[in-house]
């Protein structure tokens, strides 16, 4: 009989336009690292994703590298967003960055909070 190892995977991504105007904005910040992506308790359905320029890495963070951008993650906060794919879009005159979390399993309709089973 022998063992096997299961290593799951972990992981947080950016789409080639998040990536694009992440590293823009990256250069206007020069004591930023990256960027910090991080779950708070909000909304009417109850989590809310926040992001914030990253100036240093804690102990307790996961830094996932994409393209030259660096996504800084809470450990407490990955069971949340393991998965999730962070993208940029436009619509209309409004920029924002949208999420796909994999494990959402509900948003309230303006797509600012989410939930998990």
């Amino acid at each position: 009989m022998t063992a096997e190892v299961f290593t799951p995977t972990v992981a947080v991504t950016m789409t080639d336009s998040a990536v694009k105007h992440v590293r823009k904005q990256l250069e206007k910040q020069p004591e930023a690292k990256g960027i910090r992506l991080f779950i708070k308790k909000s909304g009417c359905s109850g989590f809310k994703y926040e992001t914030q320029w990253a100036e240093n890495v804690e102990a307790d963070d996961r830094v996932f590298h994409v393209d030259g951008v660096d996504i800084i993650v809470k450990e407490e906060h990955l069971p949340l967003v393991n998965g999730i794919e962070i993208d940029f879009v436009t619509v209309g005159v409004n920029s924002m960055f949208q999420y796909r979390n994999p494990n959402a399993t509900a948003e309230c309709g303006c797509g600012e909070s989410f939930t998990v089973a």
